[in-house]
């Protein structure tokens, strides 16, 4: 008979299934991997995805929200270094250039799925949710660094943001994200200059 300890320790079928989900879809796609393969992988039975989740497209949700969660702690981490809101802001570059060094790494997990879902689906749902939080991370950032205009701000970060991540799967480059973070900073500088003029003119 297993011990206390060791049954404390045996991750549940939802932590194996999302386990399994998470290395096989991010690495081959939401589409050409199946329920069997998923169940193999993590030893458990059909029945029991489809109690926990309901239908793969939920659990290709589960798979992205979790995702979602990891690179929204790994960046709050990240930006717990910094102290002004400049090298905030900017660490997030630097924060997404972590993630591009990481074993594996195969692009944004958000970008791929919905690519390969219809629209009004929970996996767009799912991939709507994680570009609202990079979009509101970095309107909150620009407000907190009293520019002008944090939301036009945020919108050009956000799509240096989308760059370097597809600059990085595709070109194999993970100095990508330095690249858009002395774009991010040329910016968030020009930024700052003209809500001084503004100030200076009234």
């Amino acid at each position: 008979m297993p011990s206390k300890a060791t049954t404390a320790s045996k991750p549940s079928a939802r932590e194996r299934l999302l386990a399994a989900a998470d290395e096989l879809f991010y690495s081959e796609g939401v589409q050409t991997v199946g329920i069997d393969r998923i169940v193999q992988k993590a030893g458990v039975a059909k029945a029991s995805l489809y109690n926990l989740f309901g239908s793969k497209e939920e659990l290709v949700q589960a798979y992205l929200d979790a995702r979602h969660a990891d690179t929204r702690a790994q960046v709050e981490r990240a930006l717990t270094r910094f102290r002004t809101p400049r090298e905030r802001l900017l660490g997030v570059f630097d924060a997404q250039g972590q993630l591009f060094t990481e074993p594996g790494f195969n692009g944004c997990a958000h970008m791929t799925a919905s690519a390969e879902t219809q629209p009004g689906s929970p996996v767009e749902g799912a991939a709507d949710r994680y570009r609202l939080w990079v979009r509101t991370l970095f309107t909150d950032l620009a407000r907190e660094a009293g520019v002008a205009d944090p939301e036009d701000l945020a919108r050009q970060l956000h799509l240096l943001y989308d760059g370097a991540g597809v600059s990085a799967r595709m070109d194999r480059d993970p100095s990508a994200a330095t690249t858009a973070r002395a774009a991010a900073a040329a910016l968030f500088d020009a930024a700052v200059k003209d809500k001084e003029l503004v100030d200076a003119g009234r």
